[in-house]
This record gives structure tokens, C-alpha cells and sequence, in this order.
């Protein structure tokens, strides 16, 4: 059969432009070496694969023709990746203003707190009741001045007593002896009256503040039961105040609901000593916590017998929890919500799979005008792409524009993670390469022939 004929045109750095049975091949270099024999030298023939890697401009190019042709079908396309990329930024930015509410509502409990107590007064059983070893006021301020980071500190001298709440009634309520700064540590709400002052317990004013349980059952309500009395074994005290816990503690603090809080140098003429079992110190910050643990045990231990046993308590081990368990159903959560990613990512593929049958005759016309196999992947892959993440840009501001709005128009600020906002359009760019590269390489398997006679 007759080679068809070659037109030979001189390109500028010895690049040539060939010309066989009326198609245009791109310039290539010819290269000759004129000491190697004519039959060893490579001849221009239009059977030369030139092979030529479509440029990112030209992919970008024929992608938004494709769109252009159909607007309606790109746009309902990108729609899952939209809602699907906001739902994983609306999720963590939910777990996270809950997971900051938690902590805040613990920290209200006294997350800065130290509290140390008096464990046991030797190794054997019958040396514990003999060798009581419990704290003092002295430990107290020997604390004070030695660990620089403590703001407040209070005794906590407990006791039981029954009560008459009238009508031949009587409950058994529990009296704690405490100093005026256990309201700051215990970040106590006062509803009615006033906490007893640093005068009340240095001149032993029999002043009581009662709870709110404690004030509504016996008196009726909070205003009402101020000024009150009431006797604590046989001794009369006035109600000056009526408090709440800042948070529920689900009775995870030495307050309970019938209780009530007593100067503490008036409660300690009902023990007849000074003994203390509880101290409580309160830090600057909770960072300091960790540190005054060992210092504070430190100090005590050696102000006591050496077999004397003092153990402190704190609610860091309390927040670590509350974090991990909110962190883990943000997780939860998240997973859940890349669902409807993936449920966007299969409606991608779908959509491109029915994309190539329509346009199965343009692929093959491109194969026959010199298209490799990966042109024609990159091309719909490409597609697959720009869809899911255009859908995932728009998911983005979508779910970051709702916390904003919330900022603005309320007073409540919701923390926005840029994490989410990066894992969202990361996962819809993986999401648009996973499931756009089956129907690009379908598209490219097409046997250009076959393509060119589908109808």
C-alpha cells in the first residue's frame, strides 16, 4: 500500500509540522544523525506516536465547556457535596460549643481547687485509731505562705444534727464549718441575703446560711427564711443568706441538699477541737493545680508524723474525661455526617458515568485527533473534581456563614474550628478523585472505532 504523502514544513529550532492524509500532528523535533546509515534513521510517519500531555489550562478549558453545556446537571451534581461538607462543619462546630459547655459548667464546680484531706494515721488498723494525726488551722496557713499560687483557702468541719422544720418534723442536716472564702472556692451563688464576712467568724457571730432546698421546705421561700432563727443543738442561729451550687455536681460535693454552712470558729466549740479532717485551697489558675498537689502534700507531711497519710483531690481527672467523651461524639458525629459525602460522592460517579454515554462520540473523535488515554482520564477526572469541590467550596461558607450568624445576632460566641473547614474540603476533593476515577477510566478504555460509529 502506498505511504501517504508527507508535507515536511521547516518550524523554527528544527521543529517540523507534519502533515499525512489530511491530519495535524503537533511539531516535533526531528532528529538525524548523518553518520548512521539511511535505513537505521528515524523517518517523520504519521504512525510516529507523538505523544503530548494536555496541559492543567486545556483540561480546565474543555471541564468548563462541559458545565457550560449543562448548568442544571453540575449544579444538582455539586449539590450533595454542598450539604455534605457543611453538615461535617456544622457537626464539629456542635460538638464543639458542647464540649465548651461542659467544661464550663465543671469548671464551676472549682476546677482550680485543691482538696486535702487527712486519709489515715498509721499502717495497721488499731495505729489508725491511735495515732490520729488530723489536720490544723496552722496547716492551713503554713500552706498560705509557702505556695505562692493559692488565692483562697477554707477548713471544712463537718457534722450531722437534726432539725426541726416545724409541724413535729425533724431532719437530719448536715453543718458544715467553713471560713468566708469557701464561697469563692466553691464559686457558691448567693439568691437571698448575704455570706458571712470575715467579722462574723472573727467575733463568732452564731450567723447560719442555709440552701435553697433548705430555705423553701422550711420557710416557704429564699426571701423569706433571712432572718429567720433556728437552733443547732440547743443554740440559736439567725439565717443571713440563702445559697445554690453555681452547677448540679449529681452530689459529687460535701454539699447536700439540706445543709447548712456555720463560721467556722463558731463550729469548732461543737467539737471542742481544733482538729480538721478537709482543706480546701483554691489555685490562680488550673494550670497551677498539678504542681501544688505534690507541694501542699509535701508541706503538710512534714509538719505530721511520717506514717501519717494526707491525699488530695482535684477535678482535672473530671475535665480530661468530660473532653475525652466530648471529643469522641464529636468524632461519632463527624463520621456520621461523611456519609452524606459519600452519598454525594456516588451520585458523582453516576452522573459521570451517564456524562460518557452521552458524549461517547466526542471521545472518540478526540482519541482520532491524536488524544491518549490519559487525556481522556485527566479530562473526567478533572470534571469529577471541580464538581465535588466547587460543592464542597459552597458546603464551606454555608456552614461557616451559620456560626457567624449566630455570632451576630446573638451575644453567645460559637467557636468554628478551621480544622473542620479543612477536612471538609479535603474529604471533597478525595471524595470527587475515589469516585471520578472509575468513569474517567471507563471514558479512557473506549475503543475510539466503536466511538466513532455510536449513535
Amino acid at each position: 500500500m502506498a505511504q501517504p504523502e508527507i508535507a515536511r514544513q521547516e518550524e523554527p529550532k528544527g521543529l517540523v509540522t507534519l502533515r499525512a492524509a489530511g491530519a495535524l500532528y503537533p511539531a516535533c523535533e526531528l532528529r538525524s544523525n548523518p553518520t548512521e546509515p539511511a535505513s537505521q534513521r528515524v523517518i517523520a510517519h504519521p504512525i510516529v506516536r507523538v505523544r503530548q500531555t494536555m496541559a492543567l489550562s486545556e483540561v480546565l478549558k474543555l471541564a468548563t465547556d462541559s458545565f457550560r453545556a449543562g448548568k442544571m446537571r453540575f449544579a444538582l451534581t455539586s449539590l450533595g457535596m454542598v450539604i455534605g461538607t457543611a453538615s461535617v462543619i456544622l457537626v464539629v462546630t456542635i460538638g464543639l460549643t458542647g464540649k465548651r459547655y461542659i467544661l464550663e459548667e465543671i469548671q464551676k464546680i472549682g476546677t482550680n481547687s485543691v482538696e486535702l484531706e487527712y486519709s489515715a494515721g498509721g499502717t495497721t488498723a488499731s495505729e489508725q485509731v491511735l495515732y490520729n494525726d488530723f489536720l490544723t488551722r496552722d496547716d492551713e496557713k503554713a500552706v498560705d505562705a509557702q505556695v505562692p499560687g493559692v488565692m483562697f483557702s477554707s477548713p471544712v468541719l463537718e457534722m450531722h444534727t437534726r432539725i426541726s422544720f416545724g409541724g413535729g418534723v425533724v431532719k437530719d442536716t448536715l453543718v458544715l464549718g467553713v471560713s468566708p472564702e469557701y464561697r469563692n472556692i466553691r464559686n457558691l451563688l448567693v439568691l437571698a441575703g448575704r455570706f458571712f464576712d470575715q467579722e462574723d467568724d472573727s467575733t463568732h457571730i452564731k450567723c447560719a446560711v442555709v440552701t435553697e432546698a433548705f430555705a423553701r421546705e422550711r420557710y416557704g421561700s429564699d426571701e423569706a427564711a433571712v432572718g429567720q432563727t433556728f437552733e443547732i443543738s440547743g443554740i440559736p442561729f439567725t439565717i443571713i443568706g440563702v445559697f445554690r451550687e453555681s452547677v448540679d455536681d449529681f452530689g459529687q460535693s460535701e454539699i447536700a441538699d439540706q445543709t447548712v454552712l456555720i463560721p467556722y470558729s463558731v463550729a469548732r466549740y461543737f467539737t471542742g477541737t481544733e482538729s480538721i479532717k478537709q482543706i480546701y485551697f483554691s489555685m490562680r489558675r488550673m494550670e497551677e493545680v498539678p504542681d501544688a498537689e505534690t507541694v501542699i502534700v509535701r508541706i503538710v507531711q512534714g509538719r505530721h508524723r511520717p506514717n501519717s497519710i494526707y491525699k488530695v483531690q482535684t477535678l482535672k481527672e473530671l475535665l480530661a474525661t468530660a473532653a475525652k467523651v466530648a471529643d469522641a461524639l464529636t468524632t461519632v458525629l463527624a463520621l456520621v455526617a461523611a456519609v452524606t459525602l459519600a452519598v454525594g460522592g456516588v451520585g458523582i460517579m453516576n452522573i459521570m458515568l451517564a456524562n460518557i454515554n452521552a458524549r461517547i462520540r466526542e471521545i472518540g473523535i478526540r482519541k482520532a485527533m491524536g488524544a491518549t488515554r490519559r487525556d481522556i482520564r485527566l479530562q473526567f477526572l478533572a470534571e469529577a473534581v471541580i464538581i465535588s469541590l466547587v460543592g464542597g467550596v459552597i458546603g464551606m461558607l454555608v456552614g461557616i456563614a451559620m456560626p457567624l450568624s449566630v455570632r451576630y445576632f446573638t451575644d453567645y460566641s460559637v467557636p468554628i474550628s478551621i480544622w473542620s473547614v479543612v477536612i471538609g474540603l479535603t474529604a471533597a476533593t478525595l471524595v470527587g478523585v475515589i469516585f471520578g476515577t472509575y468513569p474517567a477510566t471507563r471514558a479512557a478504555r473506549l475503543d475510539p472505532v466503536e466511538a466513532l460509529k455510536y449513535e
